[in-house]
């Protein structure tokens, strides 16, 4: 309540309270930015910040060290980088190492060929909207993928990771100054970032729920429930969809994706498709089909009109590249006169980093058969499938559960708690979950990430964590069994 001294140029006027002036501040900014949703999650990654400090200092506690499990970055919970991929970056960055014996001939031969391709023969050359000789090898990875079907390098864009060619692709969809509103339908649960990118952009998120009961499952009857819920709201225009899911692990069908493709086509709705986890599918009869292979499959008048964006990235999958912020996006029936605009959008930035396009390249043109390193990326690949594939007896345990998981690095696991913890975490000002994660995070140092963050049905709570750390899997057991049960009285 203090008066604020101050004329001009941001600083409060005479007489105007510190308070009165912050509050002119924030009335002066983009009313859409002020409608972005505020992320629990912050609460609990300073308090794990607070305690790995505490644990640093000596402080005593059951466990030596916080484990994060409460995002997709691999490497940040322990996850090793794959050593093809890191020795071919390596040899890029320092050329010299391309005549060293220490690395495998396909490694150098790689590097090589990367800096090949380089303008001066360096990476540090940026470039508008990628390297010309990667976007045609991504080109030919999507055709390998979708069994013959041909992809147009022209079609294809990398940029600075997935979302970044979301959030593109969205600045083309929406109509900020509409009326009504645009509206894009997006699935619940979903990770955050997207829902975000849609409010920034002032266009409505309009929710569809998927199926718990059933796996998770995207139903067309969800989708036509969620469209009448937007009459007289907004306009939609797109539907996003993630497969394989995040946070669920839900892998679609080819009957399902062609479900929906139908219904996109009787709405007249652009599919924008998250398939960032195509690589990672290992749930007992789960098979990933692509959006574009079961377009085209489907025939006209399908395969001709319906507009689709398909994303992928280094990020997520089985390179866990977060780092290195590269991914593309590729573009189906889309408008000439449209595919313009778009490649101005994505030519007004700086592309992905060079080294990140590299990583690109090398996950979507691997080791093969016969290749040095083929054997332990190989390995490794098999390794991780296998870990993924038997985490799941994990999130079945007394007060957990969670369906079969298909595909992905989450388990999404439903919490059965008491009334009498969902009453504490009311007194206390917390999402009930959100109270879980906090104590699971105190109690057992293993950070994981509320599901109110991702969004779900009303009177359900969730966690979602990463199920690629075995040793984090161990440590929510441990602790789950101890005193974070959900009929333990310290919860």
């Amino acid at each position: 309540g203090d008066t604020a001294v101050g004329s001009r140029n941001g600083t409060p006027k005479h007489g105007q309270t510190l308070k009165q002036y912050l509050m002119s501040v924030l009335q002066g900014i983009n009313p859409n930015i002020r409608k972005m949703k505020q992320l629990e999650y912050g609460a609990l990654a300073s308090r794990a910040n607070q305690i790995k400090e505490e644990l640093r200092k000596g402080v005593r506690r059951h466990y030596k060290e916080v484990i994060d499990v409460s995002w997709g970055d691999s490497h940040r919970a322990g996850v090793k980088p794959l050593t093809f991929v890191r020795q071919v970056l390596a040899a890029c960055v320092y050329p010299p190492l391309i005549n060293s014996n220490n690395l495998p001939l396909d490694v150098r031969q790689r590097a090589q060929k990367q800096l090949g391709t380089c303008a001066g023969g360096s990476v540090g050359k940026g470039y508008a909207s990628g390297v010309s000789e990667i976007i045609h090898s991504i080109s030919e990875f999507i055709k390998r993928r979708d069994g013959g079907i041909p992809s147009q390098p022209e079609n294809i864009y990398i940029s600075a990771g997935s979302q970044w060619s979301i959030g593109n692709i969205l600045h083309v969809l929406v109509n900020s100054e509409a009326s009504p509103k645009t509206g894009v339908l997006i699935p619940v649960p979903c990770h955050i970032t997207t829902a975000v990118s849609i409010t920034g952009l002032g266009a409505v998120t309009v929710p569809y729920y998927l199926s718990e009961e059933q796996a998770w499952a995207l139903q067309v009857e969800e989708l036509q429930r969620a469209l009448e819920s937007a009459k007289g709201v907004c306009n939609p225009v797109a539907l996003y969809v993630i497969n394989p899911g995040n946070p669920t692990g839900y892998v679609q069908s080819r009957k399902s994706v062609q479900e929906v493709i139908r219904f996109a086509s009787e709405k007249g709705l652009f599919l924008l498709v998250d398939e960032v986890y195509q690589d990672s599918v290992y749930g007992e009869n789960s098979e990933f089909v692509s959006y574009k292979r079961a377009l085209s499959e489907m025939g006209p008048p399908f395969s001709g009109t319906v507009e689709l964006a398909s994303f992928h990235s280094v990020s997520k999958g089985f390179l866990g590249e977060c780092g290195l912020r590269s991914g593309y996006v590729e573009l189906v029936n889309l408008d000439p006169a449209v595919m313009n605009y778009i490649q101005t959008l994505f030519s007004k930035d700086s592309s992905s980093p060079v080294l990140g396009q590299i990583a690109l390249d090398l996950m979507t043109d691997p080791p093969k058969p016969g290749d040095p390193s083929y054997p332990l990326y190989n390995q490794v690949g098999t390794l991780e499938l296998y870990l993924l594939r038997t985490s799941q007896h994990y999130v079945n345990l007394p007060g957990l559960s969670c369906p079969p998981i298909g595909g992905g690095f989450y388990a999404f696991v439903r919490l059965h708690l008491t009334p009498k913890s969902i009453q504490k975490s009311k007194e206390l000002g917390l999402q009930p979950d959100t109270f879980y994660c906090m104590k699971l995070l105190e109690e057992g140092g293993v950070l994981t990430t509320p599901g109110c963050e991702y969004g779900q049905k009303e009177g359900t709570y969730h966690i979602r964590y990463n199920t690629q750390i075995e040793l984090a899997l161990d440590k929510v057991c441990r602790s789950r069994n101890s005193s974070l049960s959900s009929r333990s009285p310290s919860c």
